[in-house]
């Protein structure tokens, strides 16, 4: 398989990794686009959300688990972060296989500049 992220979870390709377990990899991204930038991927080869099965529910909710502690561990949780998984090239998925980028550090620019009614 040529798969770039296939081949950082196998060592092949060097990364500055921050996270990994039996189900995950996470490390910082190679083209920052904020002060943090971290990347969270399944060991599992899944190109995108849209090839995800029900049987894959659980590595899921456990990625979503790591990035919300590895966002902690970086210093991200009081001030907040931005968790975006991107699904297919319109939406600008780059690498076929998915992944979680962890976007802080800094105010982020809203992705809806229009007010919103208060939600709390």
């Amino acid at each position: 398989m040529d798969c770039l992220f296939c081949k950082i979870v196998q060592g092949t390709i060097p990364s500055r990794k921050v996270y990994e377990d039996d189900l995950v990899v996470a490390f910082h991204d190679i083209q920052p686009q904020a002060p943090v930038h971290l990347l969270v991927i399944p060991k599992k080869h899944i190109a995108t959300m849209n090839d995800c099965e029900e049987n894959d529910s659980a590595l899921l909710g456990h990625i979503l688990m790591k990035a919300q502690e590895i966002a902690r561990e970086a210093g991200l949780a009081d001030n907040g972060y931005r968790l975006v998984n991107n699904c297919g090239r319109d939406a600008g998925q780059i690498v076929y296989h998915i992944h979680w980028h962890i976007l802080g550090g800094e105010k982020l620019a809203p992705l809806n500049p229009k007010p919103q009614a208060d939600c709390e």
